[in-house]
């Protein structure tokens, strides 16, 4: 059922069906080549096949080939030498690549292969056919290969261009393993490659392909110096679509990830996977901003660090400066530091760490302090924090935290959150997820993911906190990934643009004419690719890390789609078809118990 409907053969090329086609073998090469040189025939504008077949020496073989073949070498060398004729350039450079390549496979860096590589290119009629053999063979050229027709072995030209894994023509080169790396078709020429000499398994993940080439940009994040993040782009530009999809990819490598998500966008990716969703702001669902960070030992034994309570001290100076939505003054700052302190040792907790396992206060109790409290600064902050303790956005607050989440992938939706909570949410949010990565019970790799980072940024003090995890998580094997649509909020600031200086990985999708400039400047980019950024498709961005730049579509397949899409249209089409709403999980199935680790700093809590 897959042959075609007529095969005519000619001495140079073939009839089938309804198309042309003519083969080629390559029989000649350049002496040197760069990762990706093997892209340009697959960006040929014509319908061409290009065909690898491989073929591993036996090392024994091998190095008896090379020992004849530098014999042969030596020889021809000595016989000039003896006849006083000149020395030719081309045997002198093949000697001293023969030594090289004898060397390194007697060291065991590398090994010989032979290696075809075939070319067939396909066309309508007999003179589209002639014009695309010339234009085949003249890029061949320029790219330093002698590209020779198969006359009268059209057929078996053909045949081994085809997924069959024959090699019927047999005309190949022998290749060591470094060079036979940089032919591997996948190579992006735009981005840089793994060294071919190492024998640790392939990383990193797939964000798509090159829009300049067939290859796949395939990028590792945890082989940079950082491993943070950020991803800038306007309302409907697929930023939210990307980041899903590579942390979709990222849990296959086993990387743990946690999210913020202020619009429960990745709920259906959550359930899908067995992670764990929790609706901040949700009934019933609290966290306590005076709970002290205190970790479980794989013994059972608690521990945290001896600057613990001051540690958390500071941390509410700034909640209570987001919560209030302005900084705070010396003054108050004096006054909520006091405050803070007697709040703790009403509740029992002291200096002393055996105290720390004592239940931890309310924002309703400090509030109690600062009332009865004869400074008048006192008695206004008070006042302004009532809101937050009896008023009308108490819930998040009004008891002690309800759960501590971990698994694999962990969502906090902020979508049940009142706006006015949001930067607070997604603060104390971020202080849970610094609890777990700083003190993991297993070394592995994470990543936290900050959707819609403006809603942080616009408090001072919120992007200070920010900052601070941006440079802390490297230290810790973890990476840190921004997303946001509003670039002004986080390029107009000093800390935004140490955060994004921060970023090994930046990552610039479709962008507002009212941003290109800040863009533009922040980001030293050329005329094309800000032509390219205010063009481009949804989906399409440029990621640079470095001096390395490269145009991309993220690329997902059919299941990846469905579960990270948020189109409302293909959701209520899939929904139609299923009878089936949007998979989300109960806040009442989550995983409790925090993560930790051993640390020389810290204190035993169960002992005296």
């Amino acid at each position: 059922m897959f042959a075609p409907d007529s095969l005519a053969v000619a001495p140079r090329y073939l009839e089938v069906g309804g198309e042309w086609v003519a083969s080629f073998a390559i029989t000649g090469y350049p002496r040197e080549v760069q990762p990706g040189w093997l892209q340009p025939l697959l960006t040929h504008p014509a319908r061409v096949d290009v065909s690898l077949h491989i073929e591993p020496v036996d090392p024994v073989t091998a190095a008896q080939r090379l020992k004849r073949q530098l014999a042969r070498l030596e020889s021809g060398r000595r016989h000039d030498s003896d006849h006083g004729r000149l020395a030719d350039p081309q045997v002198e450079a093949a000697t001293e690549d023969a030594y090289d390549l004898s060397a390194r496979v007697a060291r065991g860096e590398g090994r010989l292969f032979r290696l075809g590589l075939y070319l067939t290119v396909h066309a309508a009629d007999r003179d589209q056919l002639t014009d695309e053999t010339a234009a085949l063979r003249a890029l061949a050229a320029s790219l330093l290969m002698d590209a020779q027709p198969t006359t009268y072995r059209t057929l078996q030209g053909w045949i081994t261009c085809l997924p069959f894994g024959l090699d019927l023509i047999r005309t190949r080169r022998t290749l060591d393993t470094s060079a036979l790396s940089t032919a591997f078709p996948f190579t992006s020429p735009d981005l840089p490659p793994p060294s071919p000499a190492s024998t640790a398994a392939p990383s990193g993940v797939l964000y798509g392909h090159n829009l300049g080439s067939q290859g796949l940009v395939h990028w590792d994040r945890f082989a940079l110096d950082n491993h943070n993040s950020v991803i800038l782009g306007r309302s409907g530009a697929g930023k939210s679509y990307l980041v899903k999809l590579e942390l979709l990819r990222s849990l296959y490598r086993g990387v743990e990830a946690y999210v913020v998500d202020p619009e429960d966008e990745y709920a259906r990716l959550a359930a899908t996977v067995g992670g764990t969703h929790v609706g901040i702001g949700a009934e019933g669902v609290r966290l306590n901003p005076f709970d002290l960070p205190l970790h479980t030992r794989p013994d059972g034994r608690r521990t945290a660090p001896k600057d613990t309570l001051v540690r958390r001290s500071l941390f509410l100076h700034t909640v209570l400066s987001v919560l209030l939505d302005t900084p705070l003054t010396p003054d108050e700052r004096a006054v909520l530091d006091q405050a803070i302190t007697a709040t703790y040792q009403r509740a029992g907790i002291t200096a002393d760490p055996r105290t720390w396992t004592r239940p931890a206060p309310l924002l309703g109790d400090l509030t109690t302090v600062l009332r009865r409290s004869k400074n008048r600064t006192a008695v206004d902050l008070a006042a302004r924090l009532r809101p937050f303790t009896s008023g009308a956005y108490s819930g998040l607050f009004a008891g002690p935290t309800t759960t501590r989440p971990e698994g694999h992938l962990v969502i906090f939706s902020l979508r049940d959150l009142a706006d006015e909570l949001k930067p607070a949410g997604t603060l104390l949010t971020l202080d849970t997820i610094w609890n777990q990565i700083s003190h993991p019970t297993t070394r592995r790799p994470r990543l936290a993911t900050v959707d819609e980072a403006w809603l942080l940024m616009q408090s001072p003090a919120g992007a200070e906190y920010l900052f601070r995890m941006a440079k802390a998580f490297r230290k810790r094997w973890a990476g840190l990934t921004v997303a946001t649509q509003d670039t002004g909020d986080l390029l107009n600031s000093d800390l935004g643009k140490a955060i994004v200086a921060n970023a090994a990985t930046q990552i610039l999708l479709r962008q507002a004419p009212q941003a290109i400039e800040d863009i533009t400047r922040t980001f030293d980019l050329s005329q094309g690719e800000r032509h390219f950024l205010l063009t481009a498709d949804r989906g399409q961005g440029l990621l640079a890390a470095g001096t390395h730049r490269v145009a991309f579509e993220a690329a997902a397949s059919p299941t990846e789609h469905h579960l990270i899409t948020t189109d409302p249209a293909e959701l209520a089409a899939y929904a139609q078809q299923t009878g089936e709403n949007d998979p989300l999980l109960d806040a009442d199935d989550l995983v409790t118990g925090p993560a930790e680790a051993d640390s020389s700093d810290e204190v035993d809590l169960d002992s005296g």
